[in-house]
Formats: structure tokens, sequence, C-alpha cells
């Protein structure tokens, strides 16, 4: 499977973020935990070690000879046993370390000249780890004061014993308690993605053609997809309405050229004479000629549909400048067809738009005023700006359209279709689809005289920053 869409699933995902750092935590909390049992364990060993080594000190005296002796109390060293079986040692120092008593190899510190009473210290002796109680004191008589020094040791066999019931009760707990912040992480994720379960329940039981937006209770965290979702539906609805139009249009418009050739080609397989079929080519050069003018506005459309995915916002456009050389461009052509063609502009007026689609609009208005305008003699075209817009007319003089007729029109029900007695073609959904893309509006109204029709496209004027 594709790296890029392999799925994976979000409750595990959550529960190795939720969980991870939580085990880390306990991993802290654990070690925390042993450092405080081990200092637990020191406190509750180290006072019966002060005792043994305060009850040997007070045993220690000045002898006859002036020198140091001790009576062991034996009972001092038996306070010391334990169910872990530690072993005790003791060693009693006179003056500058002088070994009076006990285990001679016992190791110690050298004496300070103003040590503490009482300290303790961490070493090995006889290849085990020992805690060691050294008692710093003086013994006196009347004349002089001698000082001496009492060490007791123990291994750590019972201190390490309390420590680990403790780590390991302490441990249980914690491993109690990720596990359990597992189980409720589980179904806690499990009921928080309902909503999405039904969300997609309610997607699948859509059919292929039902794009409309998603209206469902859905967490704030998925609302944002959810409109994305919409967005894109409807973008895709547009599209899908546009390809149906677009096909709509192009299966009515082709077929009509495409039936006068054959009919005429038939005719001219059938003519009796030169004329006759040089008569049926000529029909077929002019329907080939308006299914090729028809094909180039089926694909204007479809760049219309194009362009609307884009910003064309910031586009401009010289709209004064456009009307005066497309209406050059069709003064000769007009004149042929019997009209006369006209341009008028005060001014140069800038719009928002597409140059290339706004001379294809203007294009298409000049072309069905001239196709449709009948009985007409002149066709106007206007640019002016009012009320902030900028204003384009295509007017003509010649049998106009009833208001029914242009109402059906405005209303987007008889596009490329027969209205009365004009065909609209394409033109006019032309000129509607390219002045929507703009935000802009397109009337059609009767002309000057109450004769003929003007046709009037509002855009919006391109500001100075544009």
């Amino acid at each position: 499977m594709d790296r890029q869409t392999r799925s994976y699933s979000l409750r595990r995902r959550l529960l190795i973020w939720l969980l991870g750092p939580l085990c880390v935590i306990g991993a802290l909390a654990l070690a925390d935990a042993y450092y405080s049992a081990r200092q637990t364990a020191n406190e509750v060993f180290d006072r019966v070690l002060t005792g043994s080594a305060l009850a040997i000190g007070e045993r220690v005296f000045v002898n006859e000879d002036s020198r140091l002796d001790v009576d062991i109390p034996y009972m001092a060293l038996e306070m010391l046993t334990s169910a872990a079986h530690d072993r005790v040692f003791y060693r009693i120092d006179g003056p500058k370390g002088a070994f009076i008593t006990g285990y001679k190899t016992l190791s110690l510190p050298d004496q300070n000249e103003n040590p503490q009473r009482m300290t303790f210290l961490d070493s090995h002796f006889r290849g085990a780890p020992i805690r060691i109680a050294i008692f710093n004191s003086v013994a006196s008589t009347g004349n002089n004061s001698i000082s001496y020094r009492v060490a007791v040791a123990e291994t750590t066999n019972a201190r390490d014993a309390l420590t680990g019931k403790i780590i390991i009760r302490t441990a249980i707990r914690l491993a109690l308690l990720i596990f359990s912040a597992a189980i409720i992480v589980w179904f806690a994720v499990a009921r928080s993605l309902i909503p999405l379960k039904r969300l997609e329940e309610a997607i699948g039981r859509r059919s292929s053609d039902d794009l409309r937006a998603i209206h469902h209770h859905v967490p704030k965290e998925v609302d944002g997809l959810v409109r994305t979702i919409n967005s894109f539906m409807k973008r895709l609805d547009n599209a899908l309405t546009a390809l149906k139009h677009f096909s709509g249009n192009a299966s009515h418009q082709i077929r009509t050229p495409l039936t006068i050739i054959k009919t005429q080609l038939a005719l001219a397989r059938r003519s009796g004479s030169l004329e006759e079929a040089v008569a049926a080519m000529k029909i077929c050069d002019e329907a080939v000629s308006e299914a090729e003018r028809t094909l180039s506005q089926l694909l204007l459309l479809a760049r219309i549909d194009v362009e609307a995915s884009k910003d064309l916002t910031s586009s401009k456009a010289n709209l004064s400048e456009i009307a005066r050389k497309v209406s050059e461009a069709y003064v000769i052509g007009a004149a042929e067809a019997g009209f006369d063609l006209g341009y008028e502009s005060k001014q140069q007026i800038d719009c928002r738009g597409d140059p290339v689609l706004l001379r294809e609009l203007l294009r298409n208005l000049i072309d069905n005023a001239i196709k449709h305008a009948t009985n007409g003699k002149h066709i106007t075209i206007r640019v002016k700006s009012e009320t902030g817009s900028a204003i384009l007319q295509v007017e003509d003089d010649g049998v106009g359209m009833s208001p029914g007729q242009r109402k059906q029109i405005m209303s987007g029900m008889a596009p490329a279709k027969q209205i009365g007695d004009r065909d609209t073609g394409l033109g006019l959904p032309i000129v509607f689809e390219i002045a929507k893309l703009f935000s802009g509006t397109v009337e059609l109204r009767s002309g000057s005289g109450n004769s003929g029709l003007l046709v009037e496209v509002t855009l919006m004027l391109a500001s100075p920053a544009t």
C-alpha cells in the first residue's frame, strides 16, 4: 500500500500519545519513590544503629593506667540483629585513631579536629555494602579528658529488603494506575469517535448524486473538516451542473448543423445539375461555419468553468478600449448584414474582469444582435459609469422581445432554446456566465422608443490600486 494512503488507527495513536508520556512520568515517579524509600529505610535503621553506638560509647572509661578501656555491652550489638541476617561490626579508637578494640580492618576516615558527635557513611567491608554510624565523644577523669571514637557498622540486607518492599508496592500502584488509565482512555476515545461513525454512516447512506451539504452534529474538532467537505461538495455540484449544461447545450447546438450538413449532402448526391450540388454544398459550408462557431462557444463555456476556480478579483480590464476595438472589428460584418454599428463612450472606464472573457462577452452580444435584430437598422454599443459601476450596453432597434420572453431568459428557464421567434443559442448563456464570474449582472429591457432590445451588463469598477 502507498505510504501516503496507508491508514492508521486514531485510537491506537491517541493511546500511544497519552500513555507514552504517562509511562515516562511513572518511571520518574518510581525513581523518586526508590530514593524516598532508601531514605526512609536509612532513617529507620539509623536510629537503631545510633542507639547501639551510644550504648557502647557510654561504656568507654579511663582505667587506673590513665588509658581508655571499654566494657562492650553485647545487648547493644544484639539489637542490630534482624530477620535479614545482617552482620554487625564495630571498632573503638582512641586519640588520633589509635585502635583499642573491635575489627581493626574496618576502615574509617581520619579523625577531624572538631568532629561531629554522630555521623553516618556508606562503605564496603568484606565484600558487602555496609552502613556505619560513628560516635565521637570524650572520656574524662578529674584531671584530664581523652577523646575516643565508636564506630558501629552493619550490612544493608534489611535496608535493601525494606526498600524493595516499598518499591514493589509503589510499582504495583503505578502499574494499576497506568492500566486503569489505558482502559479509561480506550473507552473514552471509542465513545468520542461515535459521532464520526455516525457521520460515516450518514454519508454512506447517500446516493451518488446527492451532493447536499452535510448537516450533522459533530465535535468542534471535526467541524472544520465538515465545512471543507461541504465546500468541496458544493464545488463538485456546480461542476456537475455545468457539465450537464455543457452536455445539453452541446447536444442541442451541434445536432442542428450536423442534421443540415447530412441533409444537404444527401441532396447534393441526388442533384441533377452542378448548380444544385453547388447550392447544397454552400449550405453545408454555412452549417460547418455555424458548427465551428458553436464549438468555439462551447469551449468558451468550459473555460469559464475553469476560470471560475481561480482568483480573478484583482484582474483589471479597460472596458472602453475593449468595446472600441471589438466594435471596429464588427463594423464591416454588421454593414454586410444591413446594420449601422456605432460606439459611444465619453471616458476611459476600467472594470474588474479578464480582458479576454470580456471581449468574448461583447462579441456574443453583437453576434446576437446581428442575428436576431430582425427589421432593425442600428446597433449601438455604449460604455459608461453610474453609481460606482461600469455599464456596458448593446442596443438594437429590431423586433425585440416581449416582457414574458425576457423574463423567461433571465430566469434561466430556457437557455439555448427557442424563445418566441428567436433561437437564443449559446450567446446569452455565455454572457450570463461571464458576468456572474465577475460578480456582475445582466438586464434585458426594451430599447429607446420602446422598441428593439437593450442588453445592459453591470460590472464593478476597478479600484485605483488594482
